[in-house]
């Protein structure tokens, strides 16, 4: 079997007009970035928004292991196979951070021969939307030091200043700097902060907002620091707004790319689920709801990150009503979550799949408590046994899921068919009675708390001191009602890395709390989570290159 990169290098793509016309946009309407890219225009949407909705279908997944789990590769696949099933769909995905793809987990793209193309421009600078939100938010940070330079009229206490600094890269050194060093006129010294583009709020703007008025006015609310008598001070304050937008104009507007089978694919906005809300932008949603019958996107890592904060937050702030949700495993991951080492993961280990397999029952009845119907799908391996297959099938419908084998990553659509097929069994016969998990009103520690012992199945919550603080102080300025986006590691249902399975008895802990009110939600750090990753070891960067005819290479 060739690499994914042989495999994207090899396609044969079709210009992007045509894809643009199989869901009725004319070139026109089209803002082209070569031939295989493309922007949609604002008069796509004045010319689709009073069509009926499509059906929306949510890919998640257990949580991730070394073993791998191909959730992307479903999400494309699945699209590719509704097609050869004559159904119009769009695949609706997230762009890839720069972060992942040169540190340990690689690009976005999807995998084998169920992949979006071009995948080396989506995975790296793609149509520049990463950049623009890095500049405006960088372009905040300096207006916001310069402000403090040039007399501080607005009484900014530099020991509050909460706006950090962001880079798409991982790069642990600029977690905790100093700034202002020099003389006089080099600013003021004080401590100062980055995270990883996909962390900023601005990314969570760009991704919730619906037009660009819009996204100039949640711009204009982000609380920037305090002033010496503890008032926020916001983005609109320091009349930063306007040049803000117009550094994102272009970035609000979604991507259409294809994929290997010229299925028409959104990819726009890239939130980290772990750190930040792990979903593609509501507008490209809410076009491709337009444009299609069926609309499949994804949520980032396992379903107690991406789809809890899909569910509680993309939905809520968006109106959007899911249809069906698919939950994506693998034989291999469920005997890691069973204490089956990665070396031994292609034996057949029936006692280490019934151990593991909580994993994936412990999403299973969280997905239910929203009310949406949900079809379990087994990314195949050639490893996978005939026996544990139907184990697992057994497993999911005694637990009143449908269940079917996907082979996309080797077969393509052709490999999805069985997966496509229940589907639309299910978004026809099993009506979605779709719920959030809590109410708006509800106090922010019951939001913390519901999600901790619904979700992840904590037995308490345990704030430290800082926190119990932010989260008063919070509610007095009041933001109560805002949802809460946890920041959580993505390897467990707990805080803790290292518990796998489904583990029981333990508290989350809660470290810092903050509120992102451009974007409309308060965040929640547990345990040691980082919003400025670091590099492995070997980072994936060391094998990548560029040979002599221009092709990269190692990329994956």
């Amino acid at each position: 079997m060739k690499s994914d990169i042989q495999i994207a290098q090899e396609a044969s793509m079709v210009h992007i007009k045509e894809v643009a016309a199989s869901i009725g946009i004319p070139e026109e309407d089209l803002e082209f970035y070569g031939k295989y890219k493309a922007k949609l225009s604002d008069d796509v949407w004045e010319k689709t928004k009073n069509n009926p909705d499509g059906k929306l279908v949510l890919v998640t997944a257990i949580n991730p292991t070394p073993a791998g789990e191909g959730k992307t590769t479903t999400t494309v696949g699945l699209g590719e196979a509704m097609a050869k099933l004559n159904k119009k769909a769009i695949i609706a995905l997230r762009e890839p951070s720069l972060g992942p793809c040169f540190g340990i987990k690689g690009g976005a793209a999807g995998g084998g021969y169920a992949q979006v193309v071009p995948m080396e421009d989506l995975n790296l600078h793609f149509t520049g939307d990463f950049h623009a939100i890095t500049s405006a938010n960088n372009l905040l940070a300096a207006l916001l030091d310069n402000h403090i330079q040039q007399g501080n009229e607005l009484g900014i206490d530099p020991r509050q200043v909460v706006w950090k600094r962001c880079l798409d890269m991982n790069d642990r050194n600029l977690r905790n700097i100093v700034v202002g060093l020099g003389n006089k006129m080099d600013g003021m010294v004080r401590e100062d902060h980055f995270v990883i583009t996909v962390a900023s709020e601005i990314m969570a703007i760009l991704c919730l907002a619906d037009d660009i008025h819009d996204l100039k006015e949640r711009l204009g609310r982000i609380i920037v620091a305090y002033n010496f008598q503890g008032e926020p001070v916001t983005a609109e304050q320091l009349h930063a707004t306007g040049a803000m937008t117009a550094l994102l104009k272009d970035a609000i507007k979604p991507n259409l790319i294809q994929t290997l089978e010229h299925t028409p694919a959104l990819v726009h906005g890239g939130p980290f689920a772990n750190i930040a809300h792990g979903c593609n932008s509501v507008r490209a949603t809410k076009m491709a709801l337009k444009l299609a019958d069926i609309t499949i996107t994804e949520a980032g890592f396992g379903a107690d990150l991406g789809a809890e904060k899909f569910l509680d937050i993309k939905c809520r702030k968006a109106g959007l009503k899911p249809d069906a949700v698919v939950l994506v495993a693998t034989v291999r991951a469920l005997k890691y979550n069973g204490g089956v080492p990665k070396a031994e993961l292609s034996e057949e280990n029936l006692e280490a799949l019934s151990k593991g397999i909580v994993n994936l029952e412990k999403h299973i009845e969280n997905i239910q408590k929203y009310g949406v119907p949900v079809v379990v799908t087994l990314n195949s391996f050639v490893s996978d046994t005939a026996a544990e297959n139907e184990f697992i099938r057994r497993f999911c419908e005694e637990r009143g899921c449908e269940f079917a084998l996907s082979e996309v990553w080797e077969k393509g659509g052709e490999g999805g068919i069985a997966l496509a097929e229940k589907v639309l069994e299910t978004l026809e016969n099993k009506e979605s009675h779709f719920r959030t998990l809590y109410g708006d009103q509800a106090p922010l520690k019951e939001k913390i708390e519901t999600i901790s012992r619904e979700i992840y199945g904590a037995k308490g919550v345990v704030y430290e001191p800082a926190a119990e603080k932010q989260l008063a102080k919070i509610e007095s300025l009041g933001f109560g009602n805002l949802p809460v986006c946890m920041a959580k590691n993505q390897y467990s249902l707990s805080d803790d890395a290292t518990k796998l399975g489904r583990p029981t008895d333990f508290d989350i802990h809660i470290r810092e709390v903050y509120v992102s009110a451009g974007a409309g939600f308060v965040v929640a750090l547990t345990g040691a989570i980082m919003t400025m990753p670091g590099l492995p070891k070997v980072p994936a960067a060391n094998g990548i290159d560029v040979s002599q005819d221009g092709m990269i290479t190692g990329l994956f």
